[in-house]
């Protein structure tokens, strides 16, 4: 794996992740502030637990019961479609189709729910701060450990994805840390543009190699100009991407051509 390549794969996993990371950090901080430190920390502390067990047992599973030619062609389809659902979001939002996502906003709704919610406490916690905050750092957390589990086993580097989600959460954690608010500053839209479409044409380019599995021999398929093509990729799809913009914002809301 060339330098560049492993550089390519270092940035993608560092954005994205970063991106969800600061989603997490945005509701565990609404419950500090609002309910009760100890709590939302123990909980996202028990999320991470949680995590480290899923991923040794999903990267176990996908490195030994798929052949790599499978493994291709499984995880690059589920890197593109969730690629497309990234990129989706950000058509509309760039369209004016669909609101931007506001941190401060987001901290605001978590912050009011904390205070009208009620006061139970179990094993010593605040549990309603305790279980926003373990869901919150779980569910963004898996979406961390596919993206670094696909990026790191197709690239054949999964130490670099892990330390590239590394990295992004101490940066996340240690700029919120200073902040004491929301990072609303962070351009997380234009960040979740940029993932959707590395994960689109990441997802395109493993899926295409992993057809090779479909026929006599399995070998993976090979694209031309090898990893450049990964290139003409992204290019392809951040064209149709600014198209589909474009398209959207001429055409009022609600009427089909």
């Amino acid at each position: 794996m060339g330098v560049g390549a492993v550089w390519g794969l270092a940035i993608a996993t560092f954005v994205a992740a970063a991106v969800e990371v600061v989603e997490a950090f945005t509701v565990v901080l609404a419950m500090g502030v609002t309910r009760s430190w100890r709590s939302a920390l123990v909980g996202s502390a028990a999320a991470l637990v949680a995590l480290a067990g899923f991923t040794a047992v999903t990267g176990y599973a996908l490195v030994t019961w798929l052949p790599r030619s499978a493994l291709q062609l499984t995880v690059g389809t589920l890197l593109l479609i969730f690629g497309l659902q990234w990129l989706r979001k950000a058509i509309l939002r760039s369209s004016g189709r669909k609101a931007e996502h506001d941190e401060d906003e987001a901290f605001r709704r978590q912050s009011e729910a904390a205070r009208a919610a009620g006061g139970q406490r179990r094993l010593g916690l605040d549990w309603f701060a305790f279980l926003v905050s373990f869901k919150a750092t779980f569910l963004e957390g898996v979406e961390v450990v596919f993206i670094v589990i696909t990026f790191g086993l197709n690239a054949g580097n999964v130490p670099v994805a892990v330390a590239a989600a590394g990295a992004a959460v101490v940066v996340v954690v240690a700029a919120g840390a200073v902040a004491r608010a929301p990072l609303s500053r962070v351009p997380e839209n234009t960040l979740k543009y940029g993932v959707g479409l590395m994960l689109a044409t990441f997802g395109t380019f493993w899926a295409v190699e992993g057809l090779g599995a479909l026929r006599p021999g399995g070998a993976s398929l090979t694209w031309p100009g090898a990893d450049a093509a990964i290139l003409v990729l992204l290019a392809a799809w951040f064209l149709l991407s600014r198209g589909l913009i474009t398209r959207y914002r001429r055409v009022p809301e609600g009427v089909a051509r």
